[in-house]
């Protein structure tokens, strides 16, 4: 199995392995010696999508006669026809929102020759909750990133995640807390929460303020967990309760990931993303303050469609008078159609 993109994808790519390996199959880092080939896709950005076109480029090339290829994920999702089409040679699509669905595609192809790609798109609105009981996690030596939700409801203009995923999907916070006693048991010591969007944790739940009620909870029922750390806020919604849990829980890292995105009203208003940067400030500052050696990173767009020299001389001068411990920068990819999920 071959996972490409983000931490989020890997998670989903070890818990498609997990449900293989409960049916009976094992892993192989060699694909000379494997029966399923299997390429979790990403199409997030252009290089993104170019790289999963060139794996499965690859495995196809080098496919032996009785060898399953399949293509999974968030390219397959949302283009997984012309993915079909540009590389010859696939034998089934998994999309993402269905990725629980693995051992039954993968029966169905080694039942029988197919001649045509075998297609398991299901007109899926979300992503499946029906997870077979399959951990919702990827361990790397101590540290496990642990996916508390899927899917995304913001309606940012430059990116397709809501129509590949779907709207946001939060898991409930026993199943959360049930998964982090089970790594600790196996020796992680770090758990690393992501979701497109953590900070919206629980809305679909009901719960007001869930990241926080969640740090809560999990804080309470695994004490002996070094340390928990928070990935991927959304500007606008680190609230005082989110921030008063992490100063007073001293197992939570004084580390947040908010990728900001721009620092230009004008822009962030085309992107239709949170453009009041008087937030930023005081919610850094009130941080700053309550938390202790506090590190934020954060990542922006760069020639998003529209930005004027000025825009950019105002991200510029924004990034120098905050002092952000990690920042990355990324060229505007293009995504055809990324707006239409919320029209």
């Amino acid at each position: 199995m071959v996972s490409l993109g983000c931490a989020k994808n890997t998670v989903d790519s070890d818990s498609m392995a997990q449900l293989l390996l409960r049916d009976g199959y094992r892993a192989t880092e060699d694909p000379k010696l494997a029966s399923v080939l299997i390429v979790n896709t990403c199409g997030f950005i252009g290089p993104a999508k170019e790289e999963s076109f060139r794996v499965l480029g690859e495995l196809a090339g080098s496919k032996r006669d009785g060898q399953v290829l399949i293509a999974a994920g968030c390219l397959t999702q949302r283009y997984g026809v012309e993915v079909a089409r540009k590389v010859p040679g696939i034998d089934g699509i998994l999309g993402t929102r269905r990725w629980m669905d693995i051992v039954q595609v993968v029966s169905e192809l080694r039942k029988s020759p197919h001649p045509e790609p075998l297609y398991h798109l299901p007109e899926a609105k979300t992503v499946g909750t029906d997870e077979q009981n399959a951990m919702r996690a990827s361990v790397a030596g101590a540290s496990a990133y642990v996916k508390i939700a899927d899917g995304c409801r913001r309606p940012c203009a430059f990116c397709a995640i809501p129509l590949i995923k779907g709207t946001a999907v939060s898991r409930p916070i026993h199943a959360i807390i049930n998964e982090a006693r089970q790594l600790r048991d196996a020796g992680v010591r770090e758990l690393v929460l992501i979701a497109q969007d953590t900070t919206d944790y629980g809305h679909d739940l009901g719960v007001k303020d869930g990241l926080a009620v969640l740090l809560e909870q999990l804080t309470d029922s695994v004490l002996d967990m070094d340390w928990i750390r928070i990935m991927y806020a959304y500007p606008g919604y680190v609230t005082d309760h989110l921030i008063e849990v992490m100063a007073t829980r001293k197992q939570i890292l004084p580390y947040l990931d908010m990728p900001l995105q721009h620092a230009h009203p004008k822009t962030l208003y085309r992107m239709k993303r949170p453009s009041n940067i008087d937030w930023v400030h005081r919610t850094l500052a009130k941080m700053r303050t309550a938390i202790a050696e506090l590190s934020i990173r954060t990542t922006f767009i760069v020639g998003y469609p529209g930005e004027t020299d000025e825009e950019f001389r105002a991200l510029v001068d924004f990034v120098k008078e905050i002092r952000f411990d990690r920042v990355g920068a990324f060229q505007f990819s293009f995504e055809p159609r990324s707006q239409e999920w919320y029209g």
